[in-house]
């Protein structure tokens, strides 16, 4: 059976913001390409959300993998916007009747010294690879580059992904020094346990085990953290019960997992040796009118075998998209729409950057546009009720650009079933051959707690 006259919508990105708008889209009778540059349409789920978020990982794929099944939606996994498929290119010739960009933030953000970037791989990193590193080097297939995680490993952040990226630290610095003194444990008990509890147990201490943990450096004290979002009028007793809140997030991680946190500094060079990166020199920081400065002649050379940089994530520049500053130029908040195009529009984190924690207007609760960033200290509905929010903001967007489609002319049939032959060659070129169920199972990491036979006690 032909297609008939509408209207045909690509997504590029599959995973909560890009699912959830092609659901919302065939809800209205609007057929979608999602266009999905890894094998699965997990996105962060699988490299940024750490591995020990078992029952929300399978919950929230298991919603994308049931919006992505609709009659109206085709999936295209294995095609990256920029290498595969030359956006303006994609967008001046195609048809579509309207491009999204759910495409997520995958770029770590810089460190602003330009100099620490020539170490990368030489005893300095950024989170994004080391959380991959982290939940998935125990598939036989990895490939991917690998980390040795030693003693006094030095973390420049102070958001809430810092905290997962200390934990993960921890976690292995602490198990490294069990398996020496001939105890086995893995890294999901570490982190259900806590690495607190799981000592005490075995009547250790990190100084009966020679650790002393890695340091956390923020340029912020810990009060200016932002681990939790505080109300521009917030005032007196609210503004520091909010601030209250955010030394009790920190104290709870800390506790549990045991390391350490060095405020008001910030990295300012980086010291080598042979081409590699063996320290930092850091500067003492303090607040003068709501603004960060560094203070003068306050100098500190830090010294280690491993440095990480985790100071937020944000979207990758492909060419034909405009920036504003570090995220897409959008000039209509209501749509998203990007400036410049008539017909392409930017979901979730693609808009935000970097995890801005905000209020929710539905929930009443802690939320965040980027979902990719705040992956924490909470508990799994806390995580649940952020995902829930991110698409009810999708579905907010969505609406806004249905109503602008109405506007639009719809495609002719020729055009429409033009598109969808093109899809379907796309489909063939990578593989895939329309059944996603048997791709999904097909491609599908095995999983750390299946091989070793955990459950959560």
């Amino acid at each position: 059976m032909g297609l008939k006259s509408g209207h045909y919508v690509a997504i590029f990105g599959g995973s909560v913001a890009g699912s959830e708008a092609a659901s919302e889209l065939a809800k209205r009778g609007i057929r979608t390409a999602v266009f999905e540059q890894h094998a699965l349409p997990y996105g962060k789920l699988e490299t940024g959300l750490p591995m020990w978020h078992i029952n929300l990982r399978d919950r929230q794929e298991g919603i994308i993998n049931e919006k992505l099944q609709n009659d109206l939606v085709e999936f295209v996994p294995l095609t990256k916007l920029g290498k595969d498929i030359d956006f303006r290119e994609f967008v001046n010739t195609r048809k579509f009747s309207a491009v999204l960009l759910a495409t997520g933030a995958w770029r770590d953000r810089p460190i602003p010294v330009k100099k620490f970037d020539q170490f990368i791989g030489k005893g300095f990193h950024y989170q994004n690879p080391f959380v991959n590193w982290f939940n998935h080097r125990h598939e036989p297939e990895y490939k991917d580059i690998r980390f040795d995680v030693p003693d006094e490993t030095i973390i420049i952040g102070g958001g809430l992904a810092s905290l997962d990226v200390a934990k993960i630290a921890m976690i292995e610095i602490v198990r490294k020094a069990l398996a020496k003194n001939g105890t086995d444990i893995n890294v999901l008990t570490l982190e259900h346990k806590g690495i607190d509890s799981v000592l005490n147990e075995l009547n250790l201490t990190l100084d009966d085990l020679g650790v002393k943990g890695c340091t956390l450096y923020t340029r912020q004290s810990t009060r200016q953290m932002p681990l939790n979002s505080i109300p521009d009028d917030a005032k007196g007793e609210q503004l520091e019960k909010f601030y209250e809140t955010r030394s009790k997030i920190l104290r709870r991680v800390m506790d549990k997992y045991l390391f350490n946190v060095q405020e008001q500094r910030v990295a300012v060079e980086p010291i080598s040796e042979d081409g590699r990166m063996i320290g930092a020199v850091f500067q003492e920081t303090r607040t003068e009118d709501g603004k960060i400065v560094n203070v003068e002649k306050s100098y500190e050379s830090v010294k280690s075998h491993l440095f990480i940089s985790a100071i937020g994530s944000i979207p990758e520049h492909i060419s034909g998209i405009p920036l504003k500053s570090e995220i897409y130029d959008v000039e209509d908040t209501k749509t998203g729409k990007i400036r410049g195009y008539n017909n392409v529009f930017a979901l979730g984190n693609a808009v935000t950057g970097r995890g801005n924690i905000r209020q929710s207007q539905t929930h009443g609760r802690q939320v965040s546009e980027n979902i990719a960033d705040q992956y924490l200290a909470w508990q799994e509905e806390d995580y649940a009720e952020i995902f829930d929010a991110a698409s009810e903001r999708v579905d907010s967007r969505v609406v806004s650009i249905g109503e602008r489609l109405k506007e639009v002319p719809p495609l002719s049939a020729d055009t429409m079933a033009a598109i969808h032959q093109q899809v379907k060659e796309m489909q063939n070129k990578v593989g895939y051959d329309g059944n996603y169920d048997r791709w999904i199972k097909e491609h599908l990491p095995p999983r750390l707690e299946q091989m070793i036979g955990y459950t959560k006690s």
